[in-house]
This record gives C-alpha cells, structure tokens and sequence, in this order.
C-alpha cells in the first residue's frame, strides 16, 4: 500500500485466496486494499473472514482496526468505536488505532475521549501530526474514491478532535 499500486495488490491477493482459501492475511490484507480504493462496504466481508480464520492471530489488533475504519468510512460510527476499541485493547502501542478511534469518536462527539486518542497517537508517531503528514506519509490515502468518503467520515473526525490540516 505505501506504494500506492492498489488495483495491482488487489488482483495479486485475489490470486492468493483463489489458491489457498484459508490464507488468513491475505484475506485481511485484501480488505485493507479495498478500503485504500474506496470500497468499504467490499472490504468488510473480507476482514470478518480473516477475523474467523484465525481469531487469537498476533495481527489481531490490526484486523480490529481495519474492521473499525471499514465502518467509519462508511459512516457506522458505533461499529467503528466498538472494533477500534478492541484494537486497542489487544495492542495500545499502534498509533494507527489511536488515529483511527480519534476519528471516530470526533465523528461521534465524545469530543475530550477523541482530542485523548489523537494526542495519544501523536505521542506515539509525532511525525504524523497533521492530516498532510498523514497523506504524504500514507498515499494510498489520496485515492479519489477513498477520499470523498473519508472527507465526511475519517478526516471529519480528526478535524474535529483537534487535528490540522498543515
């Protein structure tokens, strides 16, 4: 993903699920590359799958947190506090789980919670303090179609729980 050729890793791990369905991180990192495309709703399906797949995996916390900003991009904001929370629960040291609650809970309005999170995952990548860090840092989220969701969703979110543009 941080090379940003997400039509090509989405044929690549479509691939590999073809030849071994029971390939746990393919199938949750294929929901984390249909999120990249702005494609939620597409990507849940596949991160539940890894989920069920191997449920006490190391990466849980990860399959949590791509779960949860599944949901916020699509606007379920309880769905997203609630997996967002269990990933971070099973690993507080992911500053993107901090990111991703900050958002959430901004969206939600449990403002104080939101502006905790987001101070918490600065605290811990404080390089990624704006929303253009972030974007530069992580292109694929500058995907058109990802962005006009996040735009109402995801940076709405973190506008609101304290975080700049610049």
């Amino acid at each position: 993903m941080r090379q940003n050729r997400l039509a090509e890793a989405k044929i690549e791990l479509e691939t590999a699920i073809a030849l071994d369905r029971n390939h746990r991180s393919a199938f949750l990192q294929l929901g984390a590359t249909l999120n990249s495309l702005g494609q939620p709703e597409a990507a849940i399906p596949y991160i539940e799958k890894a989920i069920r797949l191997s449920p006490y995996d190391a990466s849980i916390p990860v399959s949590y947190m791509v779960l949860g900003r599944s949901h916020l991009l699509l606007g379920h904001v309880d769905e997203a506090v609630n997996f967002l929370r269990k990933a971070r629960a099973a690993n507080p040291r992911l500053y993107l789980v901090h990111l991703g609650l900050a958002a959430a809970l901004g969206l939600k309005g449990d403002l104080d919670e939101a502006k905790a999170a987001l101070a918490e995952a600065i605290k811990i990548n404080p390089e990624l303090n704006s929303l253009a860090r972030l974007r530069a840092h992580w292109p694929h989220l500058n995907n058109p179609q990802r962005q006009a969701l996040a735009e109402n969703t995801e940076d709405a979110g973190l506008r609101r729980a304290g975080m700049p543009e610049k």
